[in-house]
């Protein structure tokens, strides 16, 4: 087990650009309005995004927690890690595998957890080297998997389900996200991205819809500015739906008996 975490859930899809971190730091936030300890592991190493989104500035660093220790970062009533916390943002990561995986092997183990509830783990897109590493070195309760509906993000989210079922890791349910666009001059809704997909999905491989979230200027525009949706607007329709996920994912974490969490193995 990691020190202070009671349970870890990965948050991940099987490409980018479907509002996986978008999703993960407001079903976080979710799971603090109903009144759970919770933190935020920014996986994404080439590309991390939490920092942002949870509105720390640039340059702000972790305070040290006894030798080769460091504190999380806490906003919003979140406790998090990044690597955006311990490098310069603008300069980019250009690493093998090997080095990315230990760099997330380290702020996994490395970070002092304040007695957490829930760790979400915001996953790079794709099955490579930082979710190998995961599934062997880390109890994971369960999978939350984020996709649009459209065809090839459903290709792709198939993907991520099929790797965490190959390491028995529980698959929690599938979060739609950009569902339907609503005009927001005339109301008109509107399923760019298709339709019916989650579902599909889900019912193929025996899970649920947790939720469908539409496709809103607000939603990015309020990440983006450090002020995720889940707090610029704590009573509203987007924010209802990321707590009814939050229940969603709770209720199936707790119950999981002590010996049901994974057990991975993996042949050559």
């Amino acid at each position: 087990m990691i020190e202070g975490v009671k349970h870890i859930v990965a948050v991940a899809s099987g490409k980018g650009g479907v509002g996986k971190s978008t999703v993960t730091v407001n079903l976080a936030l979710a799971m603090v309005a109903e009144g759970y300890r919770v933190g935020i592991l920014d996986a994404d190493i080439h590309g991390p995004s939490q920092a942002q989104m949870l509105g720390v500035p640039e340059g702000v660093r972790p305070q040290q927690a006894g030798e080769n220790r460091f504190r999380p970062l806490e906003t919003h009533g979140v406790q998090a890690m990044s690597m955006a916390f311990m490098v310069d943002t603008r300069e980019p990561m250009v690493w093998r595998g090997p080095m990315v995986a230990g760099a997330f092997q380290q702020l996994l183990t490395q970070t002092a957890w304040n007695d957490l509830d829930v760790l979400f783990i915001d996953m790079p897109p794709g099955t490579g080297d930082i979710q190998l590493t995961l599934a062997q070195k880390v109890p994971v309760d369960g999978a939350v998997i984020v996709t649009t509906p459209q065809d090839i993000a459903l290709l792709d989210a198939r993907k991520g389900i099929e790797m965490f079922r190959k390491v028995n890791v529980p698959v929690l349910g599938v979060v739609e996200n950009m569902s339907l666009h609503v005009c927001s001059n005339c109301g008109h809704a509107e399923p760019i991205f298709g339709e019916g997909g989650g579902k599909r999905i889900a019912d193929e491989y025996d899970t649920r819809v947790l939720g469908q979230l539409p496709l809103s200027l607000s939603i990015r525009e309020q990440v983006d500015g450090g002020r995720p949706t889940v707090v610029a607007e704590p009573d509203g329709e987007v924010t209802a739906i990321f707590r009814d996920m939050a229940r969603q994912v709770a209720e199936q974490i707790e119950g999981q008996s002590a010996d049901e969490g994974p057990s991975i193995s993996f042949s050559d």
